[in-house]
């Protein structure tokens, strides 16, 4: 995984409003409407990574997500969020951080 390029490829987003982006993640996130039952493979045992790709394969949005979580959490992130684990995204942090200024400056970029 290249986490400079993905850096990059979030560069796009960088002066979209945090609300905008947050409008779009809860309107239009695979995760937010597709699984309103317990997902298929919730029983099987997988790694995060495992699960951050399984649950956001196809999500239209997941480039927003990413950007969205890394606003609002920083290094603080949990959970999948755009299609990476926790771990993904704190070792991306610092690459996305260095991308400079962005539309708001949430707590912690």
């Amino acid at each position: 995984m290249n986490l400079i390029f993905i850096a990059w490829e979030l560069d796009r987003l960088r002066w979209v409003p945090t609300a905008l982006l947050a409008d779009l993640v809860e309107r239009d996130g695979l995760c937010m409407w597709a699984f309103t039952d317990v997902p298929p493979w919730a029983d099987e045992e997988m790694t995060d990574r495992e699960l951050a790709a399984r649950m956001c394969a196809g999500c239209p949005v997941r480039d927003e997500c990413l950007e969205l979580e890394l606003r609002t959490a920083g290094e603080d992130t949990v959970g999948v969020w755009g299609a990476l684990s926790a771990d993904d995204r704190r070792e991306l942090y610092p690459h996305w951080l260095q991308r400079g200024e962005r539309a708001e400056r949430g707590p912690r970029s």
